[in-house]
């Protein structure tokens, strides 16, 4: 949902580096940005990424924001991106959730500190002592002890499960170390923030993030969920649906496949022209155009504090300049040092569309670039624009995300040479009728297995796009084949005790499968 800002989408978006060898055109810091300037770093990238469609957003002192759209909304189809097409900006939103909440703090009607059981009494983690000890500020920061992505099967791809459903999943969902003991992302802890919201505000997140932020900053093109558009100026999604995996092959038009559900952690739909604005507030330290303060300085200052160490290094290399020293989570934003500077930044990933925005505050300067493919080209650009913006040195973040890319790319063609379209060795141990029947994750739901035509097929209850025949794949295992862009396929492994299925476990088949189809996170057992 960065140094990639770890979201939906995180197989080619590790900190961006590369060779240093194409010098890009100076943006100069002068009230008059030079148009041509950026465009000539943008489509480059566009060219060599064969990218449909990029807005980006430019906010810098004494200078009107730069606002411009690029390309195709759609592949096949005429409609230009424009200053106010709406683009999902995923996990972007954990920002406003944080600020949501910023507003209630300054309101005197919740505390950083304060226990979640305060507000949601039915609040449950797994461990009764980090039930009492789960602060609000501890919803935000990744640190709970949850494994990554955990819960996400629930939300993605869109199913029948509702945000209320979180707070019945959370106490069978396994920590994977202590709490407060490390980073962990999560988009779950931000679905009960959004509940919190609603309980102490008394309106729904989408609504209270609309009123109560979108209005006052004359966001006029942003909704809080993609079930609010209203309009045919939206981005399209694309992504590389293989063979042999996801992330590899030519660029195809995929449907969105986010529901409501998880909108507090990463549903708003924005323009570009929205995030220049809302660039502009954070810059300003809560300020409005106005002179009216949006939120407090106080909280402003609160919402950028690092909370959760993410990284580690020597830092920057000729290679890859962009290597943070220490990189953090604070409130709903990443902290890290950037060419020797403070930079407040996140991404935002979805099926078919990955967003990057980072902030310079101490020379003022915000940059914001959304896409709609499923690729992390947005980093580059904002970087590339970024290093322009502070006369940093040339660097070619062309050659340097091409690099990264096809690593990526061979290294999952690498992993899964002769194990994605060719079965492991072994098989059914047991006729196919006895692994029929249904099976119940405490956290998921029900998924049924079923004989038809002489094969086994699977139906994941709460996920009506789930739904395949079973190949065999090794001892006692088979493999989805879902529809092409329904999401990833996942390795179904039945344990077989005393002549009967006892168990079944999941993990993704792909290499490249995006952390949230969390798979592995899933213990199903018979229902009698």
């Amino acid at each position: 949902m960065s140094g990639f800002t770890i979201d939906r989408r995180t197989a080619l978006a590790l900190s961006l580096g590369g060779a240093a060898t194409v010098a890009f055109p100076r943006l100069a810091l002068a009230a008059a940005l030079d148009e041509a300037a950026v465009d000539a770093i943008v489509r480059p990238f566009m060219a060599a990424f064969e990218t449909p469609g990029i807005a980006v957003a430019i906010v810098r002192p004494g200078a009107p924001a730069f606002v411009k759209g690029y390309g195709v909304r759609t592949l096949g189809k005429p409609g230009a991106v424009d200053a106010h097409t709406r683009f999902g900006i995923a996990s972007h939103s954990k920002a406003f959730t944080a600020a949501a909440l910023a507003l209630l703090v300054d309101a005197g009607k919740l505390g950083w500190e304060d226990p979640v059981v305060q507000h949601l009494p039915e609040f449950r983690m797994s461990d009764p002592a980090v039930t009492g000890m789960m602060t609000v500020r501890d919803l935000l920061v990744h640190r709970s002890g949850l494994p990554l992505g955990a819960g996400d099967l629930m939300f993605f791809p869109a199913g029948t499960h509702v945000a209320a459903d979180v707070l019945k999943a959370l106490p069978y969902l396994k920590p994977a170390r202590g709490f407060r003991a490390g980073y962990d992302y999560d988009n779950i802890l931000y679905i009960v923030a959004g509940l919190l919201i609603e309980r102490v505000a008394g309106m729904a997140w989408d609504k209270f993030v609309e009123a109560r932020l979108f209005a006052p900053l004359g966001m006029a093109d942003a909704v809080g969920s993609r079930q609010s558009l209203r309009t045919d100026n939206v981005a399209g999604r694309h992504a590389r649906l293989g063979p042999p995996v996801r992330g590899i092959g030519k660029l195809e038009v995929v449907q969105p496949d986010e529901g409501p559900m998880v909108d507090a952690a990463g549903g708003i739909n924005a323009s570009i022209s929205d995030m220049a604005k809302w660039l502009q507030v954070q810059l300003a330290q809560g300020k409005l155009p106005d002179g009216k303060q949006l939120w407090s300085p106080e909280q402003a200052k609160e919402m950028w504090k690092p909370q959760t160490i993410t990284a580690a290094s020597d830092g920057p290399t000729d290679t890859n300049p962009a290597r943070p020293v220490l990189a953090a989570y604070a409130l709903g934003w990443f902290v890290q040092d950037y060419r020797g500077m403070r930079m407040i930044q996140h991404s935002g990933g979805l099926s078919g569309q990955v967003t990057y925005s980072g902030m310079l505050p101490s020379r003022g300067i915000g940059v914001s670039v959304l896409s709609n493919v499923e690729e992390s080209v947005s980093a580059a650009i904002r970087n590339a624009i970024l290093d322009r913006l502070i006369d940093a040195p040339a660097f070619d973040w062309v050659a340097s995300y091409r690099t990264r890319q096809k690593a990526a790319q061979d290294e999952a063609l690498a992993s899964v040479e002769g194990g994605v379209d060719k079965a492991p060795a072994g098989g059914p141990s047991l006729p196919l009728a006895a692994y029929a029947g249904r099976y119940r994750d405490p956290w998921y739901g029900d998924v049924v297995v079923g004989q038809k035509g002489g094969r086994l097929w699977i139906d994941f209850v709460p996920t009506p796009v789930f739904k395949s025949a079973l190949e065999p794949w090794g001892p006692d295992a088979f493999r989805t084949r879902f529809a092409k862009d329904a999401g990833e396929d996942a390795v179904v492994s039945f344990e077989i005790r005393d002549g009967k299925v006892a168990g079944v476990t999941m993990k993704p088949l792909s290499p490249l499968a995006d952390f949230s189809y969390d798979y592995q996170h899933l213990a199903f057992v018979p229902v009698p």
